[in-house]
């Protein structure tokens, strides 16, 4: 078997290319130097380690001895795992969609022996097919270019960066109400409005993302307008998605997307992303409806994160593959998309027997002859994917059993069929530790325990914090972006600093100790201080200290993860709600101004920007509860205030000796006093109107 240099890698995706018989080797200098030495294009692959097209161009190019004949002779060839490297990947992604018009992963660029990019695409198949010229063809081509019209290619290169460059360049923007007024939240619920599926929920056609920034922001606009529209959109996503099969049925989460409009067939990777936005989705939803739907959807997401996708050092794994090796009676060679989790018909009556299988097939849509009625490449004939095809009443109603009974047999059965399913083949964990992903999933532990009240949550994400503060932090307090197999490595990005310092003000907000305030406060002062772009405002994605990433981008699209402007700025504006310091406002308001004029053209690209100007642009509140020690009663009272949906106010609870440990960092908190066992202060602009003593 052949072996690369990837094989001293430690991400995942890298590994599984390490024994491909292309020359790979990791983006850094010994590639870079070789390129230059054999004056040699670079061919760049970008994607990750549950990339359904990229296990397809793997199989069909990577691994073919013809193709790697062709890469190794006339290119340096360069893997990138995306999620380790998002700088690299924002570059090239940046040109591949000027010059082909679209993105995606496999991302496929070739680049001068000086990292400037001259073609890319996407997939390409070995053989013309699909519109895409074939691979071997295309490598020829580029490599006849390079050789005979070299200076055409670099000229060309070099234009391309320019203009990349001057895309990248930002617009005066005004600094009132930094930048970003009310009538552009306004138009961005209208453009959610207008794009909004009143059929099947979601917003747009096939396929179908979940987008929790864009569900995250309608319930704050909810709150800040008291739009009913706004809240019933997002309710009637979140139940459609709930119900179809992009959510796991039996082992909780959520995959990916969804290939159709309604939910149904989904990509069936599974990305921690998605599980720590969605978990906070559903639990705003929650708050605001008491809709009990909503409160068993995200523990169902907790319990599988807690489950499957937890180290033992309490950090959490990045993904699960949407490809595994299909358990039933083909025994395909290749792993195929989504067999872990599709069933068929009577291998579900095997397992369950005739009476309790029919009464699952009713509720999960099982069909003997499969389910999937639109297959265009014939993955799933004969195969069922679980979805809520009836309610519980109403598979009550046809088979005339009381509704209590069907949950039971229910219940009983799905736990079956899991047990079931976990004796298959398992996709393959992605269980690299990210620093962005872990904040988001810390973040939605930390509001579970505050809305669900549950210990284990609050529990999780104490645990996860940990492992990022003992492990992804440096001696000298830099924060690193992976953990895999004790090794800690990759200078942290925007995101790494912006999502955990708010993953740290969720956690402080339920447990308003002084170390995570003085941690918030090195994040935001040491951390975003190395990305703030302090003359003209906002952040660069990356440091200005790697000369092999050509452009510094300030990204602010809130896509599948928020931006990390997004993040930095309204964890600025919390940092300054919580400690009074003004000048984290400052910081964020010039960040805003800087981003408005891109923003105003098109709100929707940055919802989770506008929830950080609705936050601006508010009066900043505050419910504090002083108390001296914990009781049920006490709790009860605290958790009455958590109960209440208010995305623009910090809830505190404070004991004694948690508000005296706050005199330095947030004098305001601890300077309100208790009387008797538990006081209630509710304040504006940094004024309390008269405590209410409640206990």
């Amino acid at each position: 078997m052949p072996t690369n240099a990837l094989i001293q890698e430690k991400s995942p995706y890298l590994l599984q290319h390490a024994h491909n018989p292309v020359n790979w080797m990791p983006w850094g200098e010994d590639a870079f130097r070789r390129a230059r030495e054999e004056q040699k294009p670079i061919f760049l692959s970008v994607g990750y380690s549950t990339c359904h097209w990229c296990h397809v161009m793997e199989r069909e190019s990577f691994e073919n001895e013809g193709v790697a004949e062709l890469l190794n002779r006339d290119f340096v060839p360069i893997k990138v795992d995306r999620e380790e490297r998002p700088d690299v990947d924002r570059v090239y992604m940046s040109f591949v969609q000027a010059f082909s018009g679209g993105g995606g992963w496999p991302m496929s660029v070739w680049l001068t022996p000086d990292l400037k990019p001259f073609f890319g695409g996407t997939y390409f198949p070995p053989d013309s097919r699909y519109g895409r010229p074939g691979f071997s063809a295309l490598l020829r081509q580029l490599a006849d270019a390079w050789r005979t019209r070299r200076d055409d290619v670099e000229r060309s290169s070099a234009e391309i960066l320019d203009r990349l460059k001057s895309h990248n360049q930002g617009e005066a923007g005004s600094q009132e109400a930094g930048g970003v007024g009310r009538g552009v939240i306004d138009l961005c619920f209208e453009q959610l409005r207008r794009s909004f599926d009143s059929r099947w929920g979601g917003f747009g056609g096939a396929p179908k993302f979940p987008r929790p920034v864009s569900l995250r922001f309608l319930l704050g606009y909810h709150a800040l307008a008291g739009s009913s529209e706004a809240l019933d959109m997002t309710a009637e996503t979140l139940r459609a998605m709930a119900a179809g099969g992009m959510h796991d049925q039996l082992g909780g989460g959520f995959h990916r997307y969804s290939v159709d409009a309604r939910w149904f067939v989904p990509h069936f990777e599974k990305m921690l992303y998605d599980q720590g936005q969605l978990a906070a989705a559903y639990l705003e939803a929650y708050q605001v409806t008491r809709e009990p739907l909503f409160a068993r959807i995200s523990r169902d997401i907790f319990e599988y994160v807690l489950r499957d996708m937890t180290s033992p050092e309490g950090g959490f794994y990045s993904a699960e593959d949407a490809d595994s090796l299909d358990p039933g009676p083909e025994r395909l060679e290749h792993k195929a998309e989504g067999a872990f989790y599709v069933w068929r018909a009577v291998e579900i009556e095997r397992l369950l027997g005739r009476e309790r299988a029919a009464l699952f097939a009713h509720r999960f849509g099982v069909r003997v002859e499969g389910n999937v009625d639109e297959d265009p490449h014939e993955e799933f004939r004969g195969k069922n994917i679980l979805f809520e095809a009836f309610t519980v009443e109403g598979a009550a109603r046809e088979y005339r059993l009381d509704p209590a009974r069907v949950e039971e047999m229910l219940d009983g059965a799905k736990k079956i069929l899991f047990d079931a399913r976990e004796r298959r083949p398992r996709p393959l964990r992605d269980d690299k530790i990210l620093t962005a992903w872990n904040a988001l999933m810390i973040s939605a532990f930390a509001r579970g325990y505050a809305v669900l009240g549950d210990s284990e949550y609050l529990q999780a994400a104490r645990a996860a914090l940990h492992c990022i503060r003992t492990r992804l932090v440096t001696g000298e307090g830099q924060l690193l972006r992976r953990l895999r197999e004790g090794e800690a490595a990759i200078p942290g990005f925007l995101d790494d600093y912006g999502l955990l310092l708010n993953a740290v003000l969720d956690l402080f907000e339920v447990e308003p100790e002084a170390q995570y305030l003085e941690f918030a406060w090195t994040l935001a002062n040491a951390g975003l201080g190395q990305f703030e772009d302090s003359a003209e405002g906002g952040f660069f994605s990356t440091r200005g200290n790697d000369p092999n990433i050509l452009l510094r981008i300030k990204e602010e699209y809130d896509g599948a993860e928020p931006s990390g402007n997004s993040a930095a700025i309204d964890g600025l504006l919390r940092l300054t709600q919580v400690t009074g310091d003004p000048s984290y406002a400052g910081r964020a308001m010039k960040g805003l101004a800087y981003l408005a004029p891109k923003v105003s053209r098109q709100p929707t690209v940055a919802p989770y920007l506008l929830l950080a100007a609705a936050r601006l642009n508010q009066v900043p509140e505050h419910v504090i509860l002083r108390y001296e020690k914990r009781s049920p009663e006490i709790d009860a009272l605290i958790q009455k205030q958590r109960d209440l949906f208010r995305p623009f106010t910090p809830v505190l609870a404070l004991t004694d000796e948690q508000a005296a440990a706050l005199t330095l960092h947030a004098p305001f908190l601890s300077s309100l006093p208790r009387q008797g066992a538990l006081t209630l202060y509710r304040c504006a602009d940094f004024a309390c109107r008269l405590p209410e003593v409640l206990a």
